[in-house]
């Protein structure tokens, strides 16, 4: 019965369309690697398929010619500069889905997006734009968080389901953009150092006002109302010392704190496909931000811990030398 059931699933898988893939750099391997692991067949075209060692086992190669006459969806995982080959396929790529995952080295590199430009060189294939908001590693790691959204938009609905598919299909989220013009905002997307900077600084901001005034009411206005002790020297280095690893700890655990979220939701759904809300979602956008915050203010802390016992020697040594000038 097990045996049945296990081939009857060898089987399934088998059944899938195979996929095209034009393009044997990171991405292009990693996406191969991803799709076989969920059951493509996968076939990558290439100028010389002699000379294609790059693929991942599993994979067939063979001229782009030839493997556009085995499949239907294409990923086109290749840079602007090197679409010179696709005008002389034109033909064996009438009706056929082509993805475009191109990204480009600066932001409005172009008067139009990469995916605009295909319709025009390409008119006879179907261009959705998609997939290059995922990383290479994203794919290789399988991580399922919000770095493995899928952006898509493509002006034929059914082939741009046809790719939200495939994208579900490998694990991933994908986000329906709307039409083709929708491309080149998403060909930005990438080039956007950190989108999501406002609300992680904000955060930070806020924490570090908090604690600030916090520890200068507690170290050095409570000493000095009910002592008069004079401790303002530490408004320089011990305040903020305390203040730094204080919002970096809090920091981290912002980072970690919506993936459980996220997953508690997913099993009281039962489904992992369907969105998260929109605050749960801009949440875990900005997890990257908010790790990188705090790494900077643990940096800090290490900084001024450093400087903490250098302050105190150089202090010791100065008025051991005054000692030593007044002992005759």
């Amino acid at each position: 019965m097990e045996m049945s059931e296990i081939t009857a699933g060898s089987d399934n898988s088998h059944k899938r369309e195979a996929v095209c893939i034009f393009g044997t750099g990171d991405f292009g391997r990693s996406l191969g690697m991803r799709l076989l692991m969920s059951g493509y067949p996968v076939i990558y075209g290439s100028r010389n398929p002699q000379n294609s060692t790059l693929v991942p086992s599993g994979a067939q190669v063979c001229t782009h010619a030839d493997a556009l006459k085995k499949c239907k969806l294409i990923f086109l995982a290749v840079h602007r500069e090197n679409y010179d080959f696709l005008p002389a396929l034109s033909n064996l790529l009438d009706g056929k889905i082509l993805v475009d995952v191109s990204n480009n080295l600066k932001m409005n590199q172009y008067p139009e997006s990469n995916a605009q430009y295909l319709t025009q060189l390409v008119p006879k294939a179907i261009v959705v734009k998609g997939f290059n908001t995922v990383s290479a590693w994203a794919l290789q790691s399988g991580s399922l968080d919000a770095s493995s959204q899928v952006f898509v938009c493509g002006d034929d609905t059914k082939s741009k389901q046809k790719v939200m598919d495939v994208a579900r299909s490998l694990g991933l989220t994908p986000l329906d953009q709307g039409s083709l013009l929708a491309a080149k905002e998403i060909e930005n997307y990438p080039l956007q150092l950190f989108p999501m900077w406002r609300l992680p600084l904000i955060i930070a901001f806020s924490l570090t006002v908090f604690f600030f005034f916090f520890s200068v009411l507690t170290d050095v206005i409570h000493p000095f109302v009910t002592k008069n002790s004079d401790v303002s020297y530490k408004l320089a280095i011990s305040v903020p010392n305390r203040v730094f690893p204080n919002v970096s700890l809090i920091l981290l655990s912002l980072v970690y704190l919506p993936g459980v979220i996220a997953a508690f939701l997913q099993l009281y759904r039962g489904t992992k496909y369907k969105r998260f809300p929109d605050w749960l979602d801009r949440w875990m956008l900005c997890r990257k931000q908010l790790g990188l915050v705090a790494l900077a203010y643990a940096f800090l802390h290490v900084l001024y811990t450093y400087i903490i016992p250098t302050r105190y020697s150089v202090r010791w040594n100065w008025m051991y030398s005054m000692i030593q000038e007044e002992i005759p």
